[in-house]
C-alpha cells in the first residue's frame, strides 16, 4: 500500500514518500517518515515492513558514517547503492531477510544526479526515474509521458504533484499526504508535505463530527 517516487533532473534529484503508517487494514498514523539522509547529498527512501525499514536504513547510515570515520572520506551515492545492495543480498541468505523496497538517491561528487531503484530481492538498476509499490502501477505511466531529462525543479516538482494526484484519484487506499526532498550539489532541501485531496481523520473538520463524539474525547 505504500508508494515510493524517485525523479532525476539535470543536475537534482526528487525524492517523495507517502506518511501513512498501517498494519493490516489499520492506518496506525498519517505521519510516518520514510526517509533516511545518508549524508550531505544522499537520501534513502524505504518502503516495507516498519521494523525492517528502520533496522535496514538505520544499518546502512550509521556504516556509511563509519567509513567516513575511519577512512576520512565519503562514499559517493554508486559506492553507497552498492554497500546497500551487498547488505540486502546477504541478508536473503540468511534467516532474517529484509523485507524492503528503497529508492536511493544522491549527488556525485562531479555533480551528477543518482537515482538507484533496489527491490527486497536485491535486484538493483540506476534509473532516470522510479516507483516503488501499488502506487507505481499508475504513477510510472504518467512518468513516461512527461518525464524530460532537462525539466527545472519547479517542473519536477509539478510532475511529482501529477503522478500523486492520479494515485489518488484511482487507488483504492487513501494516502492522505508525501513528504518531499530535492537533493542537488548544495545538499538536501525539504519541500514539505504534499497533502492529498482524499480526508483523514486528523483533517475532518471539528464541526463536521457529531456533538456527542467530542463530547467523550
Amino acid at each position: 500500500m505504500e508508494c515510493l517516487i524517485g525523479i532525476c533532473g539535470k543536475d537534482f534529484v526528487v525524492v517523495a514518500s507517502d506518511n501513512l503508517a498501517a498494519h493490516s487494514i489499520i492506518a496506525i498514523k498519517h505521519d510516518a517518515q520514510k526517509q533516511f539522509e545518508l549524508g550531505d547529498k544522499m537520501v534513502m527512501a524505504v518502503s516495507g515492513d516498519a521494523g525492517d525499514m528502520s533496522n535496514y536504513a538505520e544499518y546502512i547510515q550509521k556504516n556509511l558514517k563509519l567509513y567516513e570515520m575511519v577512512h576520512g572520506y565519503k562514499l559517493t551515492p554508486n559506492a553507497a547503492a552498492n554497500f546497500s545492495r551487498k547488505v540486502m543480498a546477504q541478508s536473503l541468505r540468511s534467516r532474517g531477510p529484509y523485507m524492503v523496497n528503497l529508492l536511493l538517491a544522491g549527488v556525485e561528487d562531479d555533480g551528477t544526479p543518482s537515482l538507484y531503484f533496489m527491490d527486497y530481492l536485491a535486484s538493483m538498476v540506476k534509473e532516470k526515474y522510479a516507483a516503488h509499490g501499488y502506487g507505481s502501477f499508475f504513477i510510472l505511466s504518467t512518468l513516461d509521458r512527461y518525464y524530460k531529462e532537462d525539466m527545472t525543479k519547479d517542473e519536477a516538482v509539478d510532475m511529482l504533484k501529477l503522478c500523486i494526484r492520479e494515485v489518488q484519484s484511482r487507488f483504492i487506499v487513501n494516502l492522505n499526504a508525501f513528504s518531499v526532498k530535492i537533493i542537488d550539489k548544495d545538499g538536501i532541501t525539504s519541500v514539505g508535505d504534499i497533502p492529498s485531496s482524499g480526508t483523514v481523520h486528523k483533517d475532518v473538520p471539528k464541526e463536521a463530527i457529531h456533538p456527542e463524539l467530542i463530547a467523550r474525547a
